[in-house]
């Protein structure tokens, strides 16, 4: 089955053509910097999809498979697009209001421009749905949680899954009897602590937008903040959930721009203020990796991920090197090598008591599995 997989990112667009038979990629590129002030940046997502069928030409396409950050309380597993189910998850559209209407614009430009072709919506938050309820439940009134599906989801699972199976196979053992920690690290960003293959707690909230600081969102915030900068701007409370999604995180702290690799060039000519947005940046993914340590009682495996993550030795060391106290270390030379997505491997330092990796992760391929499944079950 030649099944077409879509990634929205909150500022990019992976798309590929995968045979599910063989696992081969037959098609794949990326549209990136959407709506960044980057010369010849898409305007949006519309715009970047329709960048891609023209790239599409006639190669067969069986299926489409499309990554949706968010599933709400209703779905906790792939789901086959109808009328109704596309309805359900637009309703939850505020729940990740930088992917889920991406995603959404993806699904109706599919139907539209072939409509014969069965689209698969693949849920980001189904991985944690395993989260037992001290990790998932908010302190409020529990007749709130019930009653308004008020609760952590969690997001970049399809991530979290795939990345744990492969560095469990890389360990040769069963990820059953590993505690593994993801660091899925891009413009969107999160940590997964993994305990028995299971999901037992995740940084990102209700939505995507608590946990680790990212490009353009502020991660976790004093709930006060919220009234506070409401009224210093004379927000309304959706403008101030924008400005927090949108306007905040390493944006935010910089003042420059969320992409990373900028960024990072200007950190190398000495730039204080790009050195103290990465202070915090680091500072919150050692936090929530050492909770997550306490969590679980222990680490097996630590293991980064995505665009930051996979691409960014320096993050890497950064991060491991503040994890000492846990007998935690990273091989210098190894590390270094292990700098683009093609590669993954192994980069543990001699004597840790923990082993890291760099994984490139393969979602779209765990997406195309899935939606083959779904439609076999299906037919």
């Amino acid at each position: 089955m030649n099944v077409l997989v879509f990634n929205s990112g909150s500022s990019s667009l992976k798309y590929q053509l995968i045979d599910t038979a063989s696992k081969k990629v037959i098609l794949k590129g990326e549209v990136d910097r959407i709506g960044t002030p980057a010369k010849d940046a898409p305007r949006d997502h519309s715009v970047a999809m329709s960048m891609v069928f023209e790239k599409l030409g006639t190669q067969k396409v069986d299926a489409i498979g499309h990554r949706v950050v968010h599933g709400g309380p209703n779905f906790s597993s792939a789901t086959l697009v109808t009328a109704e189910t596309l309805k359900q998850v637009e309703s939850i559209s505020h729940l990740a209001p930088l992917h889920n209407p991406a995603a959404m614009l993806g699904v109706r430009a599919c139907r539209d421009l072939m409509p014969k072709i069965p689209n698969v919506m693949v849920f980001d938050t189904a991985f944690h749905a395993t989260m037992p309820e001290k990790a998932y439940l908010y302190a409020l009134p529990l007749e709130d949680c019930k009653k308004h599906n008020i609760r952590r989801y969690g997001a970049h699972g399809t991530s979290h899954d795939y990345v744990s199976q492969k560095v469990a196979e890389m360990c040769k053992k069963p990820r059953e009897k590993l505690k593994i920690i993801v660091c899925h690290i891009g413009n969107g960003a999160s940590v997964c602590a993994i305990d028995k293959g299971k999901s037992v707690e995740t940084s990102m909230g209700l939505t995507p937008l608590e946990g680790l600081v990212m490009g353009t969102r502020s991660g976790d915030i004093d709930p006060a903040a919220v009234e506070y900068l409401a009224k210093a701007h004379n927000f309304t409370l959706p403008q101030t959930i924008t400005y927090l999604n949108k306007q905040c995180g390493l944006l935010g702290l910089t003042g420059k721009t969320s992409d990373f690799r900028d960024l990072l060039a200007m950190y190398d000519k000495g730039d204080q203020t790009v050195a103290t947005a990465f202070d915090v940046f680091f500072h919150r993914i050692v936090k929530y990796i050492g909770a997550y340590v306490a969590v679980m009682n222990g680490v097996d495996v630590i293991a980064f991920t995505a665009g930051i993550g996979n691409n960014i030795p320096a993050l890497r060391q950064a991060v491991i090197d503040r994890l000492g106290f846990l007998g935690i270390k990273i091989d210098p030379k190894r590390n270094a090598f292990h700098n683009c997505n093609s590669v993954t491997g192994e980069i543990t330092g001699k004597g840790s008591r923990a082993r890291i990796f760099a994984i490139k992760t393969e979602e779209e391929l765990s997406i195309a599995t899935q939606v083959e499944k779904i439609l076999s079950v299906k037919c």
